[in-house]
């Protein structure tokens, strides 16, 4: 089971968006890579196609995992990630404040 999914929201910790915090778009595991929506914007430049006229524009670039924190439930600071077992499943729980992280 992974730390960070698909739909969590995050804090960046390092980087010229230190502090911002979005949702993850998604999850690169092989890399470990996240795109965090909003985060790390980038200007590339568009060959046309049938569907999309041809120019610059601005898009979200992959970040590090270890440049992200799970933002806590309870008051959306950085939190690290433990694992319990609540019967038969097992959950992801802030360990900043106990709170199971749904998601």
């Amino acid at each position: 089971m992974q730390k960070i999914r698909k739909g969590d929201k995050v804090v960046v910790l390092t980087g010229k968006d230190k502090g911002r915090t979005g949702e993850v778009i998604a999850v690169m595991p092989k890399e470990d890579r996240a795109v965090v929506r909003g985060i790390n914007m980038v200007r590339r430049h568009q060959r046309q196609t049938q569907t999309q006229e041809a120019g610059i524009i601005n898009k979200e670039a992959s970040i590090h995992l270890s440049n992200l924190a799970i933002a806590d439930p309870k008051d959306g600071k950085p939190t690290r990630v433990g694992f319990k077992m609540e019967g038969d499943k097992k959950v992801r729980v802030a360990k900043r404040s106990g709170d199971v992280i749904n998601g």
